[in-house]
């Protein structure tokens, strides 16, 4: 029974967070929204005690069930053996494939380590390669995204032939060739151990997992086996997916045990249970006690320290394609970050706010310093003042929650105007689209009698917040003759 609560529990757990990153239409994130708050990262980030003191509360009960029903990369890892095994992709041609396996703890601690101290300097590349939940967001966003996106244009160009218009339309952004290329990468990596040996990741490399791993040595209810009641089959030690349990010796290694509950499915002698754990084993945990505490505060303390440092169509314009990013020196991040370093120091690069924008202007950057992290670019579409959806999804405070109001009053940048790429120069047309389109009147057209009696656009750089409408809206190729300026500390008016 235990088993298939989890199954159906994780079950919809995925399903919610698939729905969440693939949704297009901006509907789903009020009602699963909170489910990306739950992620233990992304929590210690945004110093929400309350999830991180109920997840480690519920691991100190009943274990790491929190990589079994919690974490969407966790079940992911369950998703993908259950289908491989069902076609047959398995390393071992048979249902019975694991083996109990020693822990590599070196390994693991230092991973943990490398978190840590990704997290202490700054260092969020590594950070986003790391973090379980942000791993996902990749998968989902640069993968899977991209995958429906070219999916969805083929029902919409059989819809349309066929006269029905049902479909609808699918405003994904196409990933670059690097990080589609580095998120399959992981997805095939991931593939491969979860078909080899299982949950290899969680164990092994996964540095949430490990330290979740400490609590769940000395949880209340433990999976136990009655040494009386066993008879040795070792079908229990072939289920178990984590690799942490010894039929032989009747062991089983609680900081890697995920509580999946198979091995109890699996017994069919009744000698594996999942009860409070034993008063000889009580006593032992109390004299752990202080080592454990001692590591756990730690590496939650670091961290927590770092942590503290539908789409419009405007006026019925026709998409404008083939728009160039424009030469800025500093990308400017949304309105809520605050800072570009608040930003580089919160972010996960889980992209959640990715595909949660609905004009696409947030894209992962592909600069070194800031791999993945959502920066504003505005090909595809402008910021609109009323729109907070990315300050609403984002989990762990890179994007503050702010309201509609208040985002009037926030400059993320500045508009620069190109002289020599304005259609008032280069095609003698009076134009005025950057003008006619600023929501904060920004931007006006001066008449200029000494350069040939033409009208240019002038900027009041105290009325601009960046928004990018204006260059959006620049009829200029490649490049526009007007861009945003990203600032590296937000301004409020």
């Amino acid at each position: 029974m235990l088993r298939k609560i989890r199954i159906v529990v994780a079950s919809i757990v995925l399903l919610a967070f698939v729905a969440m990153f693939l949704d297009y239409t901006g509907t789903l994130h009020a009602y699963f929204g909170w489910l990306a708050k739950l992620q233990f990262l992304p929590a210690v980030l945004a110093i929400n005690v309350i999830v991180i003191v109920g997840l480690l509360a519920l691991t100190a009960v009943f274990g790491r069930v929190y990589c079994s029903v919690i974490c969407p990369l966790g079940i992911l890892q369950d998703f993908i053996g259950r289908i491989s095994k069902g076609w047959g992709m398995t390393w071992k041609k048979h249902r019975y494939r694991h083996t109990y396996s020693p822990a590599k703890s070196i390994l693991r601690y230092v991973m943990l380590g490398v978190m840590v101290v990704a997290i202490l300097f700054g260092i969020n590349v590594i950070v986003g390669l790391l973090a379980p939940y942000s791993l996902f967001g990749k998968v989902m966003a640069s993968v899977v995204a991209p995958v429906m996106k070219l999916i969805s244009m083929g029902l919409e160009y059989i819809d349309e032939r066929m006269g029905t218009y049902m479909v609808y339309p699918n405003d994904v952004v196409l990933s670059t060739g690097l990080l589609f290329s580095l998120s399959a990468f992981f997805l095939v990596v991931l593939f491969i151990l979860v078909t080899k040996n299982g949950r290899t990741w969680c164990n092994t490399i996964c540095p949430v997992g490990t330290l979740l791993g400490f609590v769940s040595k000395y949880s209340l209810f433990k999976i136990q086996i009655d040494t009386e009641k066993c008879k040795n089959c070792g079908l229990c030690e072939k289920r178990c997916k984590a690799s942490c349990l010894s039929a032989k010796a009747h062991k089983i290694d609680y900081t890697r045990c995920v509580a999946c509950f198979d091995c109890l499915d699996e017994c069919k002698h009744d000698a594996i249970s999942f009860t409070m754990r034993k008063k000889a084993e009580t006593k032992r945990v109390d004299e752990d006690k202080r080592s454990f505490v001692t590591t756990a505060a730690f590496a939650l303390g670091a961290t927590a320290v770092q942590a503290q440092q539908h789409k419009l169509v405007d006026g019925g314009m026709a998409a404008i394609i083939d728009k160039a990013p424009s030469p800025r020196k500093t990308a400017p991040v949304p309105a809520g970050a605050e800072s570009i370093e608040n930003m580089e120091t919160h972010c996960t690069s889980c992209q959640l706010c990715v595909t949660a924008c609905p004009n696409r202007v947030l894209q992962p950057s592909t600069d070194l310093t800031s791999f993945m992290q959502p920066r504003m670019t505005f090909e595809h579409g402008h910021c609109r003042v009323g729109c907070t959806r990315c300050s609403d999804v984002c989990p762990t405070g890179a994007i503050k929650k702010i309201k509609p109001e208040e985002k009037t009053a926030i400059a993320v940048g500045k508009a620069v105007w190109v002289k020599e790429n304005c259609v008032v120069i280069t095609k003698d047309d009076p134009c005025g689209n950057c003008s006619r389109h600023c929501p904060t009147g920004a931007i006006e057209m001066v008449f200029d009698k000494r350069v040939a009696k033409k009208v240019f656009p002038v900027i009041n750089a105290e009325k601009c917040i960046g928004c990018g409408a204006c260059e959006n809206l620049c009829p200029s190729r490649p490049l526009s003759a007007i861009y945003v300026e990203g600032y590296e500390n937000h301004h409020v008016r």
